[in-house]
Protein backbone atom coordinates (compact mmCIF):
# COMPACT_ATOMS: atom_id res chain seq x y z
CA UNK A 1 0.00 0.00 0.00
CA UNK A 2 1.51 3.37 -0.96
CA UNK A 3 2.13 5.71 1.57
CA UNK A 4 1.10 9.75 1.38
CA UNK A 5 4.49 10.46 0.53
CA UNK A 6 4.43 8.64 -2.32
CA UNK A 7 1.45 9.43 -3.48
CA UNK A 8 1.94 13.29 -2.94
CA UNK A 9 5.04 12.83 -5.48
CA UNK A 10 3.09 10.88 -7.88
CA UNK A 11 0.90 13.42 -8.00
CA UNK A 12 3.48 16.31 -8.47
CA UNK A 13 5.44 13.88 -11.18
CA UNK A 14 1.94 13.95 -13.30
CA UNK A 15 0.79 17.32 -13.01
CA UNK A 16 5.01 17.84 -13.78
CA UNK A 17 4.46 15.69 -16.88
CA UNK A 18 0.72 17.34 -18.32
CA UNK A 19 2.54 20.87 -18.16
CA UNK A 20 5.43 19.63 -20.16
CA UNK A 21 3.05 18.51 -22.43
CA UNK A 22 0.94 21.65 -22.76
CA UNK A 23 4.47 23.47 -22.75
CA UNK A 24 5.67 21.56 -25.80
CA UNK A 25 2.11 22.60 -27.80
CA UNK A 26 3.02 25.63 -27.54
CA UNK A 27 6.70 26.02 -28.66
CA UNK A 28 6.06 23.38 -30.92
CA UNK A 29 3.08 25.97 -32.24
CA UNK A 30 5.44 28.77 -32.05
CA UNK A 31 8.20 27.22 -34.18
CA UNK A 32 6.00 26.60 -37.27
CA UNK A 33 4.12 30.32 -37.05
CA UNK A 34 7.83 31.75 -36.89
CA UNK A 35 7.79 32.20 -40.41
CA UNK A 36 5.08 34.47 -40.26
CA UNK A 37 5.73 36.23 -37.67
CA UNK A 38 5.36 39.68 -39.67
CA UNK A 39 2.38 38.37 -41.20
CA UNK A 40 0.41 38.34 -37.81
CA UNK A 41 2.15 41.54 -36.47
CA UNK A 42 1.09 43.19 -39.93
CA UNK A 43 -2.91 41.50 -39.20
CA UNK A 44 -2.91 42.52 -35.39
CA UNK A 45 -1.96 45.94 -36.46
CA UNK A 46 -4.31 46.12 -39.43
CA UNK A 47 -6.93 47.91 -37.46
CA UNK A 48 -5.02 50.51 -36.37
CA UNK A 49 -3.52 51.26 -39.66
CA UNK A 50 -6.80 51.73 -41.53
CA UNK A 51 -7.35 54.08 -38.73
CA UNK A 52 -4.60 56.33 -39.19
CA UNK A 53 -4.61 59.23 -42.49
CA UNK A 54 -3.78 58.51 -45.42
CA UNK A 55 0.25 57.53 -45.17
CA UNK A 56 0.03 57.31 -41.36
CA UNK A 57 2.20 54.71 -40.03
CA UNK A 58 3.27 53.06 -36.67
CA UNK A 59 6.72 53.61 -35.12
CA UNK A 60 9.36 51.94 -33.05
CA UNK A 61 10.74 53.82 -30.00
CA UNK A 62 13.01 50.87 -28.69
CA UNK A 63 16.45 49.28 -30.52
CA UNK A 64 14.94 45.66 -29.98
CA UNK A 65 11.73 46.36 -30.27
CA UNK A 66 11.18 45.92 -33.75
CA UNK A 67 12.60 42.36 -33.36
CA UNK A 68 10.33 41.31 -30.03
CA UNK A 69 6.96 43.00 -30.48
CA UNK A 70 6.13 40.39 -33.95
CA UNK A 71 7.91 37.31 -31.32
CA UNK A 72 5.18 38.18 -28.38
CA UNK A 73 2.71 38.20 -31.06
CA UNK A 74 3.46 34.94 -32.80
CA UNK A 75 3.93 33.30 -29.15
CA UNK A 76 0.02 34.60 -28.40
CA UNK A 77 -0.98 33.14 -31.45
CA UNK A 78 0.39 29.81 -30.45
CA UNK A 79 -0.80 29.93 -26.88
CA UNK A 80 -4.32 30.56 -28.15
CA UNK A 81 -4.45 27.79 -30.87
CA UNK A 82 -2.96 25.46 -28.28
CA UNK A 83 -5.60 26.35 -25.82
CA UNK A 84 -7.74 23.44 -26.11
CA UNK A 85 -4.38 20.83 -25.36
CA UNK A 86 -3.69 22.71 -22.85
CA UNK A 87 -6.90 22.73 -20.75
CA UNK A 88 -7.52 18.98 -21.83
CA UNK A 89 -4.08 18.65 -19.71
CA UNK A 90 -5.40 20.46 -16.78
CA UNK A 91 -8.78 18.30 -16.82
CA UNK A 92 -6.65 15.36 -17.20
CA UNK A 93 -5.06 16.07 -14.20
CA UNK A 94 -8.15 17.01 -11.63
CA UNK A 95 -10.85 14.75 -13.15
CA UNK A 96 -9.33 11.75 -11.80
CA UNK A 97 -10.17 13.90 -8.38
CA UNK A 98 -13.78 14.42 -9.18
CA UNK A 99 -17.46 13.17 -8.29
CA UNK A 100 -19.28 11.79 -11.47
CA UNK A 101 -21.94 14.56 -11.77
CA UNK A 102 -18.44 16.68 -11.39
CA UNK A 103 -17.49 15.63 -14.74
CA UNK A 104 -20.30 15.86 -16.49
CA UNK A 105 -20.28 19.51 -15.75
CA UNK A 106 -16.56 20.04 -16.09
CA UNK A 107 -16.32 19.06 -19.89
CA UNK A 108 -19.07 21.44 -21.19
CA UNK A 109 -17.73 24.28 -19.58
CA UNK A 110 -14.20 23.96 -20.24
CA UNK A 111 -15.15 24.37 -23.83
CA UNK A 112 -17.35 26.68 -23.57
CA UNK A 113 -15.13 28.95 -21.55
CA UNK A 114 -12.36 28.38 -24.79
CA UNK A 115 -15.21 29.37 -27.46
CA UNK A 116 -16.21 32.16 -25.18
CA UNK A 117 -13.42 33.80 -24.73
CA UNK A 118 -12.29 33.60 -28.14
CA UNK A 119 -15.66 34.84 -29.14
CA UNK A 120 -14.53 37.84 -26.95
CA UNK A 121 -11.08 38.77 -28.63
CA UNK A 122 -13.20 38.36 -31.88
CA UNK A 123 -15.37 40.60 -31.23
CA UNK A 124 -12.95 42.95 -29.80
CA UNK A 125 -10.99 42.67 -32.75
CA UNK A 126 -13.43 43.29 -35.57
CA UNK A 127 -15.91 45.19 -33.25
CA UNK A 128 -14.09 47.05 -30.49
CA UNK A 129 -10.76 48.20 -32.21
CA UNK A 130 -11.87 50.20 -35.78
CA UNK A 131 -14.25 52.13 -32.85
CA UNK A 132 -11.29 52.83 -30.73
CA UNK A 133 -8.78 53.76 -32.81
CA UNK A 134 -11.18 55.62 -35.35
CA UNK A 135 -11.96 57.38 -32.07
CA UNK A 136 -8.39 58.21 -31.08
CA UNK A 137 -7.42 59.35 -34.36
CA UNK A 138 -10.59 62.05 -34.70
CA UNK A 139 -9.57 63.53 -31.76
CA UNK A 140 -6.56 64.26 -32.06
CA UNK A 141 -5.40 67.88 -32.21
CA UNK A 142 -4.92 69.44 -35.57
CA UNK A 143 -1.30 69.09 -36.45
CA UNK A 144 -0.80 66.34 -34.57
CA UNK A 145 0.49 62.95 -36.45
CA UNK A 146 -0.98 59.88 -34.57
CA UNK A 147 1.91 57.68 -34.62
CA UNK A 148 1.63 55.22 -31.94
CA UNK A 149 4.58 52.80 -30.93
CA UNK A 150 4.43 49.34 -31.45
CA UNK A 151 5.11 48.20 -27.98
CA UNK A 152 2.32 50.26 -26.62
CA UNK A 153 -0.09 49.13 -28.89
CA UNK A 154 0.70 45.51 -28.12
CA UNK A 155 0.16 46.19 -24.48
CA UNK A 156 -3.07 48.69 -25.61
CA UNK A 157 -4.19 45.52 -27.09
CA UNK A 158 -3.62 42.95 -25.13
CA UNK A 159 -5.36 44.57 -22.21
CA UNK A 160 -8.71 45.14 -24.33
CA UNK A 161 -8.41 41.24 -25.85
CA UNK A 162 -7.74 40.16 -22.11
CA UNK A 163 -10.81 42.59 -21.05
CA UNK A 164 -13.48 41.17 -23.30
CA UNK A 165 -12.17 37.55 -22.54
CA UNK A 166 -12.99 37.72 -19.32
CA UNK A 167 -16.05 39.57 -20.27
CA UNK A 168 -17.24 36.76 -22.12
CA UNK A 169 -16.50 34.24 -19.56
CA UNK A 170 -19.33 35.79 -17.33
CA UNK A 171 -22.17 33.11 -18.33
CA UNK A 172 -19.72 30.55 -17.25
CA UNK A 173 -19.09 32.28 -13.94
CA UNK A 174 -22.54 32.45 -13.18
CA UNK A 175 -23.35 28.87 -13.99
CA UNK A 176 -20.38 27.41 -11.55
CA UNK A 177 -21.81 29.97 -8.60
CA UNK A 178 -25.26 28.28 -9.28
CA UNK A 179 -24.02 25.02 -9.39
CA UNK A 180 -21.60 25.36 -6.34
CA UNK A 181 -24.72 26.78 -4.27
CA UNK A 182 -22.67 29.82 -3.74
CA UNK A 183 -25.36 31.71 -4.29
CA UNK A 184 -29.21 31.00 -5.74
CA UNK A 185 -31.17 31.91 -9.10
CA UNK A 186 -33.32 34.67 -7.01
CA UNK A 187 -30.63 36.56 -5.46
CA UNK A 188 -28.83 36.88 -8.97
CA UNK A 189 -32.32 38.47 -10.29
CA UNK A 190 -32.08 40.35 -7.11
CA UNK A 191 -28.48 41.94 -7.82
CA UNK A 192 -29.58 42.60 -11.45
CA UNK A 193 -29.13 46.51 -11.12
CA UNK A 194 -25.65 46.16 -8.97
CA UNK A 195 -24.39 44.13 -11.61
CA UNK A 196 -25.46 46.92 -14.56
CA UNK A 197 -23.56 49.53 -12.56
CA UNK A 198 -20.64 47.36 -12.16
CA UNK A 199 -20.61 46.45 -15.85
CA UNK A 200 -20.71 49.98 -16.76
CA UNK A 201 -17.78 50.45 -14.24
CA UNK A 202 -15.67 47.92 -15.46
CA UNK A 203 -16.26 49.78 -19.17
CA UNK A 204 -14.98 52.80 -17.91
CA UNK A 205 -11.81 51.48 -16.75
CA UNK A 206 -10.67 49.01 -19.25
CA UNK A 207 -11.71 51.17 -22.56
CA UNK A 208 -10.57 54.34 -24.11
CA UNK A 209 -12.78 57.63 -22.85
CA UNK A 210 -15.12 57.58 -25.17
CA UNK A 211 -18.99 56.56 -24.57
CA UNK A 212 -19.25 54.12 -27.56
CA UNK A 213 -16.19 51.73 -26.78
CA UNK A 214 -18.06 51.89 -23.02
CA UNK A 215 -20.89 50.65 -23.68
CA UNK A 216 -19.46 47.87 -26.30
CA UNK A 217 -17.90 46.45 -22.87
CA UNK A 218 -20.93 47.17 -20.56
CA UNK A 219 -23.46 45.79 -22.84
CA UNK A 220 -22.24 42.31 -23.89
CA UNK A 221 -21.45 41.99 -19.89
CA UNK A 222 -24.61 42.55 -18.86
CA UNK A 223 -26.40 40.49 -21.89
CA UNK A 224 -24.05 37.76 -21.03
CA UNK A 225 -24.79 37.67 -17.30
CA UNK A 226 -28.72 37.48 -18.26
CA UNK A 227 -27.99 34.53 -20.39
CA UNK A 228 -25.94 32.64 -17.87
CA UNK A 229 -29.02 33.42 -15.47
CA UNK A 230 -30.93 31.85 -18.27
CA UNK A 231 -28.62 28.45 -18.79
CA UNK A 232 -28.42 28.05 -14.87
CA UNK A 233 -32.26 28.30 -13.91
CA UNK A 234 -32.71 25.49 -16.68
CA UNK A 235 -29.68 23.15 -15.68
CA UNK A 236 -30.40 23.50 -11.88
CA UNK A 237 -33.44 21.49 -10.79
CA UNK A 238 -35.11 22.66 -7.42
CA UNK A 239 -34.01 20.04 -4.89
CA UNK A 240 -37.66 18.28 -3.53
CA UNK A 241 -38.12 19.09 0.47
CA UNK A 242 -37.73 15.00 1.14
CA UNK A 243 -36.37 15.99 4.06
CA UNK A 244 -38.79 18.43 5.61
CA UNK A 245 -40.40 17.81 9.43
CA UNK A 246 -43.64 17.50 9.79
CA UNK A 247 -45.68 20.54 11.01
CA UNK A 248 -45.69 20.03 14.68
CA UNK A 249 -48.68 19.97 16.92
CA UNK A 250 -48.94 20.42 20.24
CA UNK A 251 -51.07 18.40 22.31
CA UNK A 252 -54.17 19.45 23.53
CA UNK A 253 -55.63 19.58 27.34
CA UNK A 254 -57.08 16.55 27.47
CA UNK A 255 -54.06 14.94 26.45
CA UNK A 256 -51.63 16.56 28.44
CA UNK A 257 -54.35 15.59 31.57
CA UNK A 258 -54.51 11.94 30.18
CA UNK A 259 -50.70 12.06 30.25
CA UNK A 260 -50.41 13.12 33.61
CA UNK A 261 -52.84 10.61 35.04
CA UNK A 262 -50.82 7.93 33.68
CA UNK A 263 -47.41 9.07 34.75
CA UNK A 264 -48.54 9.48 38.54
CA UNK A 265 -50.50 5.50 38.47
CA UNK A 266 -47.42 4.46 37.23
CA UNK A 267 -44.09 6.38 38.69
CA UNK A 268 -41.78 3.85 37.22
CA UNK A 269 -42.27 4.72 34.09
CA UNK A 270 -42.05 8.21 33.31
CA UNK A 271 -40.73 8.36 29.82
CA UNK A 272 -43.76 9.68 27.49
CA UNK A 273 -45.36 7.83 25.26
CA UNK A 274 -46.91 9.15 21.96
CA UNK A 275 -50.34 9.80 22.34
CA UNK A 276 -52.60 7.94 19.88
Amino acid sequence: MSSPEDSFISHLIEMRDRLLRAVIAVVVLFVLLFPWAQDLYALLAKPMLESLPQGGQMIATEVTTPFFVPIKVTMMTAFLLALPWVFYQAWAFIAPGLYQHEKRLGVPLVITSVILFLLGMAFAYFLVFPVVFGFIVGVAPEGVAVMTDIGKYLDFVMTLFLAFGITFEVPVAVVLLVKMGMVSIAKLREIRPYVVVGAFVIGAIFTPPDVISQFMLAIPMWILYELGIIVASMITKPKPDTEAEPDYAPMSESDMDAELDRIESDPSDAKPHDVK
